[in-house]
């Protein structure tokens, strides 16, 4: 079963906790701080291959994660940095979060290689921390956490037209006709189950891609039948031919059957509704009955709206040379430029780091914090203003230093010191 659809969890690697430790060396009782370095966590990275044509292998495989970077070592010794995740997907493939649908990547057109969730950084050890006030630094900078996220694949195919209609009406007779593609062909609904890319060459004009959208139905925007799996691959196209049982073969009116395909591009997406489009009047080699030939009938309904009509035949080969020419020259008109979906959900504004560095310790009944964003905070900030006490609260909050002091068991009334700051506990 081709498989265009796949929705999958990624993790980044988390960074390395950074190192407390100190130089213990003969003849050195006081030595410095000499904790090493984290390493970086392993990013998950997405990359074209143009082998791939399908996203079947993500349907057995659903969880992706990187490595963590290796904590920081005793003497300076810096962690190793993990390897990134490289995940290899067909090109046209749209990545998306989950949750809202937005577009993290488009991997089409120059984007081959895109990292999506970066590895957190390694934290600092604590050899970073020496200060003039405190030379013997007892934290260290903890590793930057993973990036997780669920997100969708959907594969979306690459082709400047795209033929619709409904089942049955000749579309992939005519795709194996004008292109090198060979699709199979039955007489039996939604014989097409994936869909099927052709290139069409032909002399003295530029030649141009054709993708054979499986075959529609009513309520195929609202997800009835195959049709909503498919409509997606249209989405590229610059350029719709419709393709029609003029003839009427299984008794479906072909004037009705346009502008039943046209209300489902409308209702999936109005935008691709817009695009130009062109009328494919197929099997006039079975058109018998007297009266109103339906392919004028066909030209005084949708030429007025400047949608041409060519009658042709899939299995004569009658009218698709002028029919193939037309889109050739309306696709000449047109910019070159692929139809790229762009970004609208950035992982690393949505997915925020908190890279603090502090430790809170019990000495005599006392509880020390100390950590350099502290001490450079109490150096700029004025705690016998109203607004900067305030600014104290919230710092203390935000960072995460008041659940720590609450899990190491301080009560009201406790003391607490801060470099020259000394205060007493109340909620």
């Amino acid at each position: 079963m081709f498989a265009d659809r796949a929705k999958i969890f990624i993790r980044s690697g988390k960074g390395g906790d950074g190192h407390v430790s100190f130089r213990r060396e003969l003849y050195v009782p006081n030595g410095g701080p000499d904790g090493g370095d984290g390493g970086r966590g392993g990013d998950v990275i997405f990359e074209v291959d143009e082998g791939l044509n399908t996203l079947q292998d993500f349907r057995h495989k659903r969880k992706y994660a990187a490595k963590d970077g290796e904590p920081g070592g005793k003497r300076r010794c810096h962690g190793a940095d993990a390897d990134d995740i490289i995940l290899r997907v067909p090109e046209g493939t749209v990545i998306k979060e989950a949750e809202t649908g937005k577009v993290i990547a488009d991997m089409s057109g120059e984007n081959r290689r895109q990292v999506i969730l970066k590895g957190g950084k390694g934290g600092l050890g604590n050899q970073h921390f020496a200060t003039a006030t405190m030379q013997i630094p007892k934290y260290a900078q903890p590793g930057q956490p993973a990036q997780e996220l669920w997100v969708t694949l959907e594969l979306k195919v690459i082709a400047d037209v795209g033929l619709v209609g409904f089942p049955n009406v000749g579309k992939s007779t005519f795709l194996s006709r004008v292109t090198n593609a060979r699709p199979k062909i039955a007489n039996y609904h939604f014989t097409t189950l994936s869909p099927n890319l052709g290139v069409v060459d032909m002399p003295g004009a530029k030649g141009f891609v054709i993708a054979d959208i499986p075959g529609l139905i009513e309520g195929a925007s609202e997800g009835v039948g195959l049709g909503h799996e498919f409509l997606r691959h249209i989405e590229r196209t610059k350029l719709i031919i419709h393709v029609v049982d003029a003839a009427g073969t299984e008794g479906r009116d072909p004037v009705d059957d346009i502008h039943k395909i046209n209300a489902e591009l409308e209702a999936y997406n109005p935008e691709i509704a817009s695009r130009p489009q062109i009328i494919a009047a197929n099997k006039i080699d079975a058109i018998y009955a007297e009266g109103e030939d339906p392919v004028e009938r066909l030209r005084k309904e949708f030429e007025p709206a400047g949608i041409k009509v060519f009658p042709i035949s899939g299995v004569t080969g009658a009218g698709i040379e002028e029919l193939l020419y037309e889109v050739s020259r309306r696709l000449d008109e047109m910019d070159d430029e692929p139809v790229i979906f762009q970004q609208e959900y950035f992982p690393e504004d949505e997915l925020i780091y908190e890279d603090l560095p502090f430790t809170v310790e019990k000495e005599d009944d006392v509880y020390v914090v100390e950590g350099p964003k502290i001490e450079k905070m109490l150096g700029y900030t004025n705690l016998d203003s109203e607004k900067g006490f305030q600014f104290f609260q919230k710092f203390l909050k935000d960072t995460g230093i008041l659940d720590e002091l609450e899990a190491k068991g301080i009560q009201e009334g406790d003391t607490v010191r801060m470099y020259g700051l000394q205060f007493d506990y109340y909620k």
